[in-house]
């Protein structure tokens, strides 16, 4: 399963606009500058016995044409696994021979999505077309993770708004990826690989645990 994680945004730049210093990667400081050379838990990538897991995944949407030598996104290639941090003028594009060879900016038409490892380096170079950039951007996170502070059910939870109202408009997969973090165990709503053609999964809890929770904690679950 997975959560939504962060609000989404949109991101908009004029022709001819500057990039931005690449950051992010599993070795960063806790602004995620990749220059502050220590384990970072908040951005790390795994693939332990062929299963990969993410602290953090990002999901893309371009919205229009960014050919090849655009500008926009770019990534270090392969640096979700690095052992050793990347250096400051590296990170801030100074180093322009760098930034040529390994800043990789991939070439994408409007409606392309590009799902990336928060753990992988990265930011954006200049954008050089004549027309606005546009991209939306929204991250993901395991179930029991998150990076971000805003849930949805802070969001005017049992009041008459538009939010609830959008909550009653959606399915029942599109409601557990907008649950708050907890751990599977305590009967979340995962879902699965069939996204909204198949209903969320629950792993129900033994009744002799949760009578445990109820009469030492006071509460349904610990």
């Amino acid at each position: 399963g997975y959560r939504l994680d962060h609000q989404p945004l949109v991101l908009l730049q004029d022709g001819d606009s500057e990039g931005f210093a690449l950051h992010g990667g599993p070795l960063s400081g806790d602004d995620g500058v990749p220059n502050g050379g220590y384990f970072n838990p908040e951005l790390q990538y795994r693939c332990i016995n062929g299963q990969p897991w993410n602290s953090l995944l990002a999901m893309a949407v371009h919205l229009v044409d960014a050919p090849d030598g655009a500008g926009g996104f770019c990534v270090v290639r392969g640096s979700h696994k690095l052992n050793f941090a990347v250096p400051k003028h590296y990170a801030t594009g100074t180093d322009i021979a760098f930034a040529d060879e390994f800043a990789v900016q991939p070439a994408t038409k409007a409606g392309d999505v590009l799902f990336f490892s928060e753990a992988t380096v990265h930011g954006a170079k200049p954008w050089k077309m004549p027309y606005e950039r546009r991209l939306a951007l929204y991250r993901f996170a395991p179930p029991n993770f998150a990076y971000g502070r805003a849930y949805l059910n802070e969001w005017a939870v049992g009041e008459d708004t538009d939010l609830t109202k959008v909550i009653d408009l959606c399915t029942p997969a599109q409601r557990a990826v907008l649950l708050p973090p907890f751990a599977p165990r305590l009967e979340r709503a995962v879902t699965n690989a069939h996204g909204d053609n198949g209903e969320p999964q629950i792993k129900l809890r033994s009744t002799a645990k949760k009578s445990h929770d109820k009469a030492v904690f006071k509460s349904d679950y610990f």
